[in-house]
């Protein structure tokens, strides 16, 4: 009897041994997981984290993180062009600041976001955009290379006409007016921003 008692207690120390062994062991391989994901993280973070955000941001979500272009935001919203401008592209958006819409004569964005002029909304802000990414040192050699200016076509279906008054590129609309480009090669993840100082009309 006695030796079947010390079998057993023999066995349970064994038993006790192993689990406690097992218990460790994946004690340290969690430990080591986490460290080895840790090191990951770190050598990921280069410094260009910031960079790698901004890659991920689309056309409408850069808009809408800028507040100089609140208004177009606005109007994008309106238009019902969120998801549009929001899709795989790419698009290229000449994209005029809040300072352009204010030159419109006054009451004309109010009238324009109404739901009965989304048609009427719709045509002018997809008159800025164009299909394809067209970053400003390719705009500036279309124009160089077709005697100082480029015709562009929008996705509205009219055309810009691109072209230099010094270093500053100029878009003509199918007015006679014109915009500048004021600011330019804001990279999204489905295109580029260019933003102009007049809203340009079909």
């Amino acid at each position: 009897m006695k030796k079947i008692i010390l079998s057993l207690s023999v066995i349970a120390m064994i038993a006790f041994t192993s689990c406690k062994n097992n218990e460790e062991k994946q004690k340290e391989t969690e430990t080591e997981q986490k460290e080895d994901a840790m090191e990951s993280d770190a050598s990921y973070d280069d410094g260009n984290s910031e960079d790698a955000m901004s890659d991920q941001q689309n056309i409408v979500e850069i808009a809408s993180g800028n507040d100089d272009f609140s208004t177009l935001v606005t109007a994008v919203k309106a238009a019902g062009l969120v998801e549009t401008l929001s899709g795989d592209g790419p698009f290229t958006v000449f994209a005029p600041t809040n300072d352009a819409f204010a030159k419109l004569p006054e009451g004309t964005v109010p009238n324009l976001v109404k739901p009965e002029n989304k048609e009427q909304l719709t045509g002018i802000l997809t008159y800025h955009v164009v299909s394809g990414e067209f970053m400003a040192a390719d705009v500036v050699s279309a124009i160089e290379d077709n005697g100082g200016s480029f015709t562009i076509p929008t996705v509205q279906g009219g055309e810009l006409t691109a072209s230099l008054d010094g270093e500053n590129v100029i878009l003509t609309d199918a007015n006679g007016s014109t915009s500048t480009i004021i600011m330019t090669d804001v990279d999204a993840s489905n295109g580029v921003i260019h933003a102009i100082d007049t809203v340009v009309m079909p």
